[in-house]
């Protein structure tokens, strides 16, 4: 590989760590498991290992988290809040203390102690303590910028808002993980589920979500736990002379610690402890991945320093995923809102790390034949990051006689038994998933874009979720959008159909439990405030945007991007159905007007079109129209100086929000992009703009200041 190609193949890789690390540590949607994520770093790492010259200040190898949202306010840490490098291997762990020996010198026979615990998978936070007095509380951020989250930090039980006893210093920085325990987890997200509420893939994503609420009373109704393990600035480092003494002050000052916390002697202690945790991982009733270990003097740690973005003196051992085997009993579909028939493996329970795993997404028919999975065989489970289910493989030695090729359905399980075809991408290429060709008419897909429709990013309805929508669907007083906008006008028959679905919770927690539960009160007295709530929350959103009311349609191959291409270009409602018609009636003239739109092409031109040319469909949309107020969006200015121009923004913009400026430069006909590519015509860089500054300099594109910018465009 030439130097060339590495800074290619690296600034690739430095791009998506980047983008993981936004999604997991502020938008809390991970697209990544953790070790997924953990190779594509330690990939970064490697080719840099090779190439040391494309090691900068600016790669990600030397930050760490995420640039902070701008929802909070920002709070510089007066040291750094850095992260760990990791350990896989038990020779990982024996290099580590041998690494130790040789920067300190010391002798064979003196021993290294350690400080051991669990590597709690949470929100790491800091809490400032002055004279004893909680005065604020941060998150990590990108380690030296976090956000000012001290008023969601005093709803939290475990965080004292003084400190006890005595011996603390004037100034202290105490940093630690807020968690969720697994339990809490499950009854919160049960709860969201039932009322129709959002929903948490994992108590992490949970956490993080809960603490950066703009309301505190949100927050205070989370059940947060805090465990506090080490400190940042302080005014006084001689408060303890080892990590195991300085959790035993935070103990006394009526911080919580964890209790598995141990000192041991030398990687072998180490190492068991982290085998003995390993075991009783299950058992601890919240999530961790690993073990982290700390050089237990204080005075060593200080010798040993800091090297780029982690402490020599420290590292974190990792858990592998975790596996078990059970038997796969079925594969059955289950259809997306597009028709994206996805087949899932039934298996007869198994525990993996402490979660009961029942089912397991196959993905498509070609990973099923990739892996030869056959219903009856025996699969090896893994929790991915420790969070996702998926089979690995499969045992052979295991496979039943009766075992044979699975045959992925050549019909749709719905009842109009549609023909399955191959799904086909916004650039005509024919991929590996297939699909139901019914469209909304089948009803599985209905449930799934119904469920998109009121999501945050199309209508938006606060209230209207997954559960809401699929009682009322079967239900029958909910099939399309314009039904959300009567469904008041059915309130008598909403209640009935919510009791019901009460009554069918009740009974199944009651099967659950073997106890019967006396009933507290009549049904003709039970109250429907939630409903009514929901009733108001929908007919706010019947003021509508152009591009979510196109969005919301649920045409193939428009999500919102398009949808607001589209908004911006037809500029009225009027003028977007007007045209399609004529599409959709055969008028070239209208067609080429579609396809030719910037960044639309003949791929989505078909999808816009055909959908006007179904009945169905065009039923949908005229009835939906009548229940809205849509309005026009701004048109796409064609003569400013950025018309036609790809700009990238990056670093911190100080007179605007990220949100603000993109939007600005699409009003005047720019395309924004994430990335500096050549294609890129204009980069405005703010404070702290870092690996897309310098590939602009490289590819000569031209920079701007946020002033220079706001000059360009006045």
């Amino acid at each position: 590989m030439t130097l060339d190609d590495a800074r290619a193949l690296h600034s690739e890789l430095a791009a998506q760590v980047q983008y993981h690390r936004g999604l997991y540590y502020r938008e809390e949607t991970p697209e990544l498991t953790d070790a997924d994520y953990d190779a594509l770093e330690k990939q970064l790492r490697d080719l840099e290992a090779q190439f040391p010259d494309l090691k900068t200040s600016e790669s990600p190898t030397q930050t760490v988290g995420a640039v902070i949202s701008e929802k909070f306010s920002p709070v510089v840490h007066g040291v750094p809040m850095l992260s760990l490098d990791n350990a896989f291997a038990d020779e990982d762990v024996t290099d580590f203390e041998d690494r130790i020996r040789r920067f300190l010198k010391l002798p064979a026979e003196e021993p290294v102690v350690f400080a051991a615990e669990p590597k709690i998978d949470g929100l790491s936070c800091s809490l400032l303590y002055v004279n004893g007095e909680l005065v604020r509380g941060a998150t990590r951020g990108d380690g030296r910028t976090g956000e000012d989250v001290t008023e969601n930090i005093r709803t939290i039980a475990d965080i004292p808002h003084r400190l006890s006893g005595t011996g603390h210093p004037e100034r202290i920085e105490i940093r630690g993980e807020i968690y969720v325990p697994l339990q809490a987890f499950a009854d919160m997200n049960a709860k969201a589920q039932a009322e129709g509420g959002r929903t948490y893939a994992n108590p992490r994503n949970f956490a993080s979500g809960s603490l950066r609420q703009l309301d505190t009373a949100v927050t205070a109704a989370r059940p947060l736990r805090f465990f506090a393990y080490t400190w940042g600035e302080v005014s006084d480092d001689g408060f303890a002379a080892t990590q195991t003494e300085a959790l035993a002050k935070f103990r006394e000052w009526g911080l919580q610690v964890n209790p598995q916390s141990a000192q041991v002697d030398g990687a072998a202690g180490l190492l068991d402890v982290y085998n003995r945790i390993g075991r009783d991982r299950s058992g601890l009733g919240y999530d961790i991945d690993g073990v982290v270990y700390k050089v237990d003097r204080l005075d060593w740690q200080r010798r040993l320093g800091f090297v780029s973005r982690s402490p020599r003196w420290a590292i974190a051992h990792k858990f592998p995923a975790q596996q078990a085997l059970t038997r796969l009993a079925a594969i059955d579909i289950q259809v997306g809102r597009m028709g994206t028939m996805t087949p899932v493996a039934r298996l007869q329970p198994v525990n993996v790390g402490g979660v009961v795993v029942t089912n397991v997404t196959l993905h498509n028919a070609d990973e099923i034949e990739r892996k030869d999975i056959r219903i009856g065989d025996m699969v090896r489970v893994q929790r991915a990051g420790d969070v996702i289910p998926q089979i690995v493989g499969i045992e052979p030695d295991e496979r039943p006689d009766t075992a044979v090729p699975y045959e992925f359905p050549t019909v749709c399980p719905c009842p109009l038994k549609t023909e399955v075809v191959r799904e086909q991408n916004a650039a005509g290429t024919e991929g590996v998933a297939r699909k139901c060709s019914g469209d909304q008419a089948c009803p599985h897909q209905r449930t799934e874009y119904l469920k998109y429709v009121v999501s945050r990013r199309v209508l938006d309805i606060e209230g209207l979720g997954e559960t809401y929508i699929e009682i009322f669907n079967r239900g029958g007083i909910l099939a399309e959008p314009a039904d959300i906008y009567r469904l008041h006008e059915k309130a008598e028959a909403a209640k009935v159909i919510v009791l019901e679905e009460r009554k069918r919770q009740s009974a199944a927690r009651q099967e659950k439990s073997g106890q019967a539960v006396k009933k507290q009160v009549a049904d003709t007295d039970r109250a429907f405030t939630d409903l009514d709530k929901l009733f108001a929350a929908i007919d706010i959103r019947r003021d509508l945007p152009l591009e979510r009311f196109i969005a919301a349609l649920g045409i193939k191959h428009v999500g919102d991007t398009t949808a607001k291409l589209l908004a911006r270009a037809f500029v009225s409602e009027r003028a977007f159905h007007d045209t399609l018609v004529k599409a959709a009636e055969g008028d070239e003239e209208a067609f080429n007007s579609v396809k030719d739109l910037n960044q639309v092409g003949p791929v989505i031109a078909r999808s816009v079109t055909s959908y006007f040319a179904h009945p169905y469909q065009r039923g949908i949309y005229e009835r939906f129209i009548e229940q809205v107020r849509v309005q026009d969006a701004e048109a796409v200015a064609s003569t400013s100086p950025v018309s036609g121009k790809t700009v990238v923004f990056t670093g911190t913009l100080e007179k605007l929000t990220r949100d603000e400026a993109k939007a600005q430069a699409e009003r005047l006909g720019a395309k924004v992009s994430g990335s500096v590519s050549k294609k890129t015509d204009l980069v405005v860089a703010g404070p702290g703009a870092g690996s897309k500054l310098k590939t602009a300099a490289e590819l000569g594109i031209q920079v701007l200041t946020e002033d220079e910018w706001l000059s360009l465009i006045a």
